[in-house]
């Protein structure tokens, strides 16, 4: 692997007690920019995450789930319920920049973890924390869930097929969008700590952001009483072709149909009443795309993508994401990254979406084993051997 001496977060410390994605891809991102991570681990198994990618485990393989949002981190399994657990996360605390979780707030009030408990003692701390819902409100004992955030918000009934009342995404795009949400909060603090040298309070929801990430139909309908579809509002078809599916999309374009048929050489649809508006198109596409369909149907995919891109209607082909992760635009992004998974093998995972032009980000450190630097960590702190010994024995640490 690569090494940077100095990238745009080296020297700022952060502990991960988040699980699953939230929490965990927020810190990743941290340590991605050159943080130093630690994950701190619970119980015998860690994070959840670890345990909910069967076909590995089945094959006795790290976890891939696990993997995707756990590179640059070192892991110390701590036991948070004993009072030698709680003093070596203190520890540990001493000398951190940042400190992230996803506890629901119940849980981090027994731990005595949450923010009032630690800003006197830790006036520097950056504390971030990820819940489902809320830290205060009706929702927030309830436990957090990217789906069960997409249905609350309004996301599932958002589908852009007439005929489906409702549709949740498989793809959990709004625990992304938090984890980032919230690197982001971090980065503002730290940044606001160099002038006034304290740390503060940083605070996401799955819900807050699944909201969010409807800002532009949220506006229409506060603003206008009037629900945007993106899908339904504008002209756009789903084609066949001889060898996979392009979807074409008439935003931005004053008679994209007109486009449609200029790109296919045939006479231009829109002279018709029935097309005579891009809403009008939006109406009534499939009467144009039934005209449309054969057509394309008798293209390949990349030849019809060259004449709409001819005439400057947007359009792409529809990809397996196993399509997307082979082509060429990703190759050349360097979007993949090697990352060794537990020491044991190196693998191809996403990497960081954003590039710094002078300190980029890295993968310094592979994917640990749950506890894997336990020993390493406490070392560092100035605890003996023999004392590691008896706090494993004593299942302190693991």
């Amino acid at each position: 692997m690569q090494h940077i001496q100095q990238q745009a977060l080296s020297g700022i410390r952060v502990l991960d007690l988040g699980e699953i994605m939230q929490a965990p891809i927020a810190a990743q991102v941290l340590g991605d920019l050159g943080a130093e991570v630690i994950k701190v681990e619970r119980g015998v198994n860690g994070d959840m995450l670890r345990g909910l990618d069967r076909d590995s485990l089945e094959a006795g393989r790290p976890g891939a789930y696990f993997a995707a949002v756990n590179r640059n981190k070192r892991s110390i399994a701590l036991n948070l319920k004993s009072a030698e657990g709680k003093d070596i996360l203190h520890q540990l605390l001493a000398e951190t920049d940042v400190l992230i979780h996803s506890y629901r707030t119940a849980a981090v009030e027994r731990l005595g973890l949450t923010y009032d408990d630690l800003q006197e003692r830790y006036p520097r701390l950056v504390y971030g924390t990820a819940t489902g819902f809320g830290e205060t409100g009706p929702y927030a004992h309830k436990a957090g869930q990217d789906m069960l955030a997409q249905a609350l918000s309004g996301m599932a009934r958002s589908c852009g097929d007439p005929s489906i009342s409702a549709y949740v995404h498989p793809v959990p795009t709004v625990d992304y969008a938090s984890g980032m949400a919230l690197a982001q909060g971090i980065l503002a603090a730290l940044f606001e700590r160099e002038r006034s040298g304290r740390g503060q309070k940083v605070s996401v929801n799955l819900f807050d952001t699944a909201l969010s990430l409807q800002t532009l139909e949220s506006a229409s309908l506060l603003m206008d009483r009037r629900e945007t579809n993106w899908v339904t509002d504008w002209y756009s078809g789903i084609f066949e072709t001889t060898d996979g599916l392009l979807l074409v999309l008439g935003l931005f374009r004053d008679n994209p149909l007109q486009l449609a048929c200029k790109a296919l050489g045939i006479d231009d649809l829109s002279v018709q009443p029935s097309f005579a508006s891009p809403q009008l198109q939006a109406e009534n596409k499939e009467a144009a795309n039934a005209v449309l369909r054969p057509l394309i149907a008798r293209l390949s995919t990349t030849g019809a993508a060259e004449q709409f891109d001819g005439v400057d209607l947007l359009c792409a082909p529809l990809l397996t994401l196993q399509e997307a992760l082979d082509h060429p635009q990703t190759r050349h992004n360097g979007t993949l990254v090697d990352v060794e998974v537990e020491g044991v093998r190196t693998t191809r995972l996403i990497g960081s979406p954003v590039t710094l032009s002078r300190t980029p980000a890295q993968v310094r450190r592979g994917v640990p084993s749950v506890g894997e630097h336990s020993d390493e960590i406490l070392h560092e702190l100035g605890v003996s051997e023999s004392r590691v010994q008896t706090l494993r024995s004593k299942e302190v640490i693991r």
